[in-house]
This record gives C-alpha cells, structure tokens and sequence, in this order.
C-alpha cells in the first residue's frame, strides 16, 4: 500500500464533523497508518520473549491501616461502553442481574460506597460510558442520590469510522449513517481522558492515581494494599496479570521485548502458525486481568510526548458494514488495547493476582457460575470464589443452542439455581431445566438428546454422566 492510498483527510473531516476532538482523531490517524503501510498489528512469536518472574501480590506486607492520604489521590473508573450482544443484550451489559438479584452497577455503586464510609473520604469514581450505554446507565444511577447527578462522574468513549477494505476510505451507508462508525478499543480511554478535559481536571485536583477495571469483572474493586504498592514502586503503570489456567489459553497473555520491555499479545495479534505457542500456558504464564493502575502526571507528559494520543499496537479487525447481513461489504474495525499501553511507559511493570481479583462474565457460562453458591458477596461488596480452598472457578460448558443468550439461560433457571460450590466441571448437552435443589459435585454432564427441555430431578449429581 502506498501513500496514494492515504485518504486520512477524509477521515479527519468526518471525525471533525461528528464532533471528535484532537486527540481521537491522532490517535486513529495512527492506527490507519499502520493500516496503510501494510501492518497488521501480529506480534511473531520470534520477535517476543516469555515472562518468567514477576512480583506477586501474595508475597507483600499488607499494613493493618490504609494511608487514606493516598486513597484521596486516587480515582477508580470503570469502563462500562458494552452491551453484552454475544450474550443477546440490547442494553449496558452491567444492568444485568448478576447475584441476588442485583446488576453489576449495583456491585460497583456499592463498592465505592462501602470505600467512602470505611475511609470516611469521597473518593472519586469516574465511569467511562459509550453511546449505546450512556442513558441507560444514567438513568438508572438516579436510583442512587447520593452519587449525584450521573452525568457528573461520566467520561465518553469516543467512537471512529468504519474503514472500507478495499477502498481504504471511509466505510459508508447512508440508508442508517449509524453503521459506517464502531468503537475505537478500550484504548480510547487515554485521549478521551484528556479531550474530555477529566484528566485535567484531575490533575488540578491532586489526584495522582487512576485504578481502571471492566464493569463485568467484580472482583476488581480499589485494593488499599496494591495501591501502596503501586505509590511505593513509583512506577507510572502497573497491570495486574493472573496465572493462566487451560480455560485462558485463548486469551491475551503478557510477553516482553528482548530488552526487557513487558508488551501485550491479543489473540487477534498472533500469526496463526504461531498458535501453538500463543496457546502454550506453561510458555506464556500470565494474562492480563484488565485491572491497570496509572500514573496521571506520567499519562499527561507522554500523551503531550506524543500530540495528545498513546502509540498503542494497531488490532484490525474484519467485519460486515453491517454486522447482521454477511453480504454486507467487508470493513476493517480499527481497534486499540487498553492495557497495550504497558509497552509505552518506560518502567512499566506486572503483578501477579489470585484469581479473587477477576470475575468476569463474558458469556452464559459465567453467569451461572457467578449466580450460584460456586461465588459469594464479601464484605466490601466484591464477589469472589466461596470459600473451602479453592482456586479456579467450575468449569462449564452449556450446549450453545439452548443457552447462548441470557434469556435462554433464564428459561432454565426458572426453577432456581443450582449448586456449584463443589463442582469441577459441568457440561450441558441440549435443553435441560435446573432447579435449586440440584447439587452438582466433581465433573458432571448431563444430556438431553430432544429438543424438548427436560427437568432435571432433585438431587445430588457427584463424578457422573447422566441422559434425561
């Protein structure tokens, strides 16, 4: 591709047009050059090394009191831009009940709330809405008073166009002018904090810390002893990295440069002839929770470094203009990584954190391990792994013809949910109803070979397979 096929201008007017601000348009500026030049964003196995050693949160001195000086220079955001569409939602993901009844906004309001009053501070929360999420949420955080109004702790994601592939300009449709944009990657969070005017703001405030986590993973709540730290390395970036299990082989996983410097490598950006390795969790041991901690005067001086954006690894991805119809023409969606920012800060640095710290629901699968016994509510509004020793969540595999979307899932929890405290595996083969009184133990599979759901009996279900 050569520089005759650059028609960023365009771009650039059309960004200007929606109202985007500088930093959004250098930083997709950045990602369509790497486009144009012929980059793909893959990361060669040959060109990364494995990390072997890493700090581990287990190993520090947790202090009996909390340095509440530090928890009033901090900011906790949380990045609440999806809708959950592969699990059928149409609204914020996180206006989901997770556990009794409850959404994950709910867990998260309750999490700062239970911070305030413990530390007797107001400390700052900031929730990073897109504009499929925006109204929903605010609407229902009224239910909250005390936070005050909604849109005064909102940051926007930005939104960037849709890139024809074989054209390389703007992707268009102007029958529903909506489909020729998509979302920038949860990398937009730096130069939309600083085109919003937040990290400013912030700034001028004192605040000195950002903690960012997804809204679907309550286990990621402010930790007092990371946040120290966090403060004492004096590091201006800190990802929080989990050991992989079999379950996470398909995941993203931390790797380094051969002179030392940790980077991100996405699914999206590994060769397929390098698989193997990428899949490898005795070669690569750790991946990336999505709970970071930044610096902001170390963010401020390198988004200033670099004209208002962070040079984060391009992630093309190739879509539909219009996502429903296959027909539709091809696009490239360009995307950046938050935590591929790891790589732009000198001194970067990981930490290694049970698995207590990440509970995310990406799929059906996950929300009925988090609804059941298998996880509990703690103290500080957290949901974590019940206790009785163990470290990995149950794994479960439901038939994705009866319980890919969450109303498929409700359908069969009508009746209740079951018990997974104990379990080690469960599989789900066609439609089978649960209830509360099932209690599942060991490595469970239960097949239903009609298509007409089947009421699973009550009772115990320990290291068996069972036909309905």
């Amino acid at each position: 591709m050569g520089i005759s096929e650059n028609f960023f201008p365009e771009f650039a007017g059309k960004m200007r047009k929606a109202g985007l601000g500088d930093p959004a348009i250098r930083a997709f500026e950045h990602s369509y050059e790497n486009l144009i030049s012929g980059q793909t964003g893959l990361i060669p196995e040959n060109s990364i090394q494995p990390v072997t050693d890493l700090p581990r949160f287990d190993q520090l001195t947790i202090s009996a009191s909390v340095d509440r000086s530090l928890i009033l220079q901090t900011v906790v955001v949380k990045l609440n831009g999806g809708l959950g569409t592969s699990m059928g939602l149409e609204r914020a993901k996180s206006l989901l009940p997770v556990k009794d009844g409850l959404t994950f906004l709910d867990f998260i309001v309750n999490q700062i709330r239970h911070l305030r009053r413990e530390q007797g501070i107001s400390l700052r929360f900031l929730l990073m809405n897109s504009q499929s999420t925006s109204h929903d949420t605010c609407q229902f955080l009224r239910k909250y008073p005390e936070l005050g109004d909604p849109g005064l702790f909102e940051l926007m994601q930005s939104i960037v166009p849709k890139v024809d592939a074989k054209t390389l300009r703007p992707g268009l449709s102007p029958e529903n002018p909506q489909l020729e944009w998509c979302p920038p990657g949860h990398g937009d969070l730096y130069p939309s904090l600083l085109s919003s005017g937040w990290l400013d703001r912030l700034l001028a405030e004192e605040i000195k810390y950002l903690f960012v986590s997804n809204s679907d993973n309550l286990g990621a709540s402010l930790d007092p002893t990371l946040l120290s730290y966090f403060a004492a390395s004096d590091k201006p970036f800190l990802m929080e990295v989990a050991e992989r299990t079999a379950s996470d082989r398909k995941g993203g996983h931390l790797a380094q440069r051969a002179s030392g410097r940790f980077l991100l490598r996405e699914s999206a950006q590994c060769p397929k002839a390098d698989l193997p390795e990428f899949q490898d969790i005795e070669r690569h041991r750790f991946f990336n929770t999505n709970n970071l901690w930044v610096r902001l005067d170390r963010l401020k001086e390198l988004l200033d470094k670099h004209g208002g954006f962070l040079p984060l690894p391009l992630i093309r991805n190739v879509k539909t203009l219009d996502p429903r119809l296959k027909a539709s023409s091809s696009v490239f969606q360009l995307e950046t990584a938050m935590g591929a920012a790891i790589e732009c800060f000198e001194n970067a640095g990981a930490i290694v954190v049970p698995r207590t710290r990440f509970a995310p629901v990406k799929t059906t699968c996950d929300l009925l391990a988090l609804r059941s016994d298998a996880y509990e509510v703690t103290r500080d509004w957290r949901i974590e792994l019940a206790q009785g020793g163990k470290t990995q969540p149950p794994a479960i595999d439901l038939d994705v013809d009866h319980y890919k979307l969450v109303e498929q899932l409700d359908e069969k929890l009508s009746n209740g949910v079951p018990s997974l405290k104990a379990c080690r595996e469960l599989i789900v083969r066609g439609p089978v109803l649960f209830s509360s009184r099932n209690v599942f133990q060991g490595k469970v599979t239960l097949t239903n070979r009609s298509a007409e759901p089947c009421l699973l009996p009550p009772g115990e279900y320990r290291d068996c397979s069972k036909e309905l």
